[in-house]
């Protein structure tokens, strides 16, 4: 089982993570999605999912690839990397399937659309329609 992430070894387990947002305190987020997302990829690897240099790896290639693509790379948008990281890892490790990623970013599409400006995105089950 992988050593639990504390404070203590903070410094030493994010050394391999490129760009990480932080602060004397640890990591920064600049909205509660980022939080959720850092949170998820913790429980994955503390529950042997994946190893920090597996992940640590596939962040890097997301990375590269979206300033291959334009991203102007000032930090705003590292955890869309994260997430796009995060959605990567866990097909390839077949912690979920693309048929039900692509059914799930559908659902959150439909329900951003459905929800007024400033308000708490929240899936339902309507926002699934029927499966394939």
């Amino acid at each position: 089982m992988p050593e639990p992430i504390s404070m203590a070894n903070f410094d030493s387990v994010f050394a391999e993570l490129p760009g990480i947002p932080r602060d004397g305190d640890g990591p920064v987020f600049r909205e509660p999605w980022e939080a959720q997302a850092f949170a998820i990829v913790f429980a994955l690897h503390q529950r042997g999912a994946f190893s920090w240099s597996e992940w640590a790896a596939i962040l890097g290639d997301e990375i590269k690839r979206a300033q291959a693509s334009g991203d102007p790379d000032t930090g705003e948008t590292y955890y869309r990397h994260w997430l796009a990281a995060l959605e990567r890892i866990a097909a390839e490790k077949r912690l979920l399937d693309h048929a039900e990623l692509a059914r799930t970013r559908r659902a959150w599409e439909h329900a951003a659309a459905r929800t007024p400006h400033g308000v708490a995105i929240e899936l339902m089950p309507g926002d699934f329609g029927p499966r394939a």
